[in-house]
């Protein structure tokens, strides 16, 4: 690809045992989510301190944006990794931090479709972010569509974790 070897540089060779120790690394990771019954990642920790430090982080542009923050951060930090490690032309860098931007959407989509439900357990007021956005929007009602539509068509396209898997909120705690 050209293009890209215009704009980050060649990219430097994976050797042979770096590209088997991320294959077993992976493989790892998910025979311990296929066994993990509890719903809860130990990942899911990063995307909690993330999600959290992202309401403190947008907290300076207004109240909304605060409440969206969490989100917004779950979103954005995966999503810059990958360009910052493409500067550096390691492709398993790159490949690992384009990953993590992708396995969001579902707990996005779950965390949203429980709204109005409060069934998932939250860290901090209390009150779910999102039955506060829909709430202020006028689309509580639609808590439950909207998620699904986040969660199976965002979460499909990038993860691969089949719809109607069980998942948790990055805001949760086991």
């Amino acid at each position: 690809m050209p293009f890209l070897e215009d704009k980050f540089g060649e990219w430097k060779p994976v050797s042979r045992t770096a590209g088997i120790a991320w294959l077993c690394s992976y493989a790892l990771f998910l025979l311990y989510a296929l066994t993990n019954r509890s719903g809860f990642l130990f990942l899911d920790f990063v995307n909690l301190i993330i999600h959290e430090g992202g309401h403190f982080i947008f907290s300076w542009f207004g109240n909304t944006i605060m409440i969206l923050g969490g989100t917004l951060a779950n979103c954005s930090c995966p999503s810059c990794a990958p360009s910052i490690s493409s500067g550096n032309a390691k492709p398993p860098a790159s490949l690992f931090a384009a990953s993590g931007s992708s396995k969001i959407f579902p707990y996005i989509g779950t965390y949203m479709a429980d709204a109005r439900t409060a069934a998932l357990p939250l860290v901090g007021s209390g009150d779910s972010d999102w039955e506060i956005l829909f709430t202020q929007w006028g689309l509580l009602a639609q808590d439950q569509k909207i998620g699904g539509i986040v969660r199976t068509l965002a979460g499909s396209a990038c993860s691969p974790l089949p719809p109607g898997s069980p998942t948790v909120s990055a805001t949760t705690l086991p």
